[in-house]
């Protein structure tokens, strides 16, 4: 009798503590809904190593057809990126893709963005996919605030630097999330070690 009650109290702790385990996890460290695996990358379209492994990313997402969840985490030493990524809202505002290809746009012309021009590369990227581009972008502040909400995110992840990427699993077993400390090399075998979990 006591080796039932035994068992059955451990079995309740087990699957506990599993719980909390998962319920311990960050949310923005999950996959998007009905996906097993997910990239998940906190940004800054001003930082040049994020230009540099955004393809590579991009291909990742590709080549396993898994989501790609990007967040803006706008470095304070930058002086252009906050505002890009108030105008890349405003575009993911009128369509996602427009908004990821907006992100794209600047990362290729990154070198010749100033804060006095960058809003002649907005313009431009707006007249190309025949898209109105206001005079304020972010009148009520509604930009503003999701990329600070991305940005609060980040620091309750404690993010020290851009890119930061995470290879993040709904399973319930392994390990739910790895960042990925050296994305050019080990990004693809971070992906696969996560699916063979």
């Amino acid at each position: 009798m006591n080796r039932k009650l035994f068992g059955f109290v451990f079995s309740l702790v087990l699957l506990a503590s599993l719980a909390f385990a998962q319920d311990s996890v960050n949310p923005a460290l999950r996959p998007p809904k009905g996906s097993q695996i997910a990239i998940v990358v906190f940004e800054d379209l001003q930082c040049p190593q994020c230009r540099r492994l955004a393809p590579m990313v991009a291909q990742a997402g590709k080549t396993y057809k898994i989501p790609v969840v990007r967040h803006d985490f706008p470095l304070p030493m930058h002086n252009w990126s906050y505002e890009a990524a108030i105008i890349a809202h405003y575009f993911d505002s009128r369509s996602r893709q427009l908004g990821l290809d907006f992100r794209d746009y600047i990362f290729e012309h990154q070198p010749e963005i100033f804060p006095t021009n960058l809003r002649q590369f907005a313009e431009k990227f707006a007249a190309d996919h025949k898209v109105d581009l206001p005079f304020v972008v972010d009148p009520q502040g509604k930009f503003a605030a999701e990329i600070n909400a991305d940005r609060e995110l980040g620091k309750s992840l404690q993010l020290q630097h851009t890119p930061t990427i995470y290879v993040v699993s709904s399973k319930p077993k392994g390990h739910p999330f790895v960042e990925v400390k050296e994305p050019s090399s080990e990004l693809f075998q971070t992906i696969d070690a996560m699916k063979a979990e």
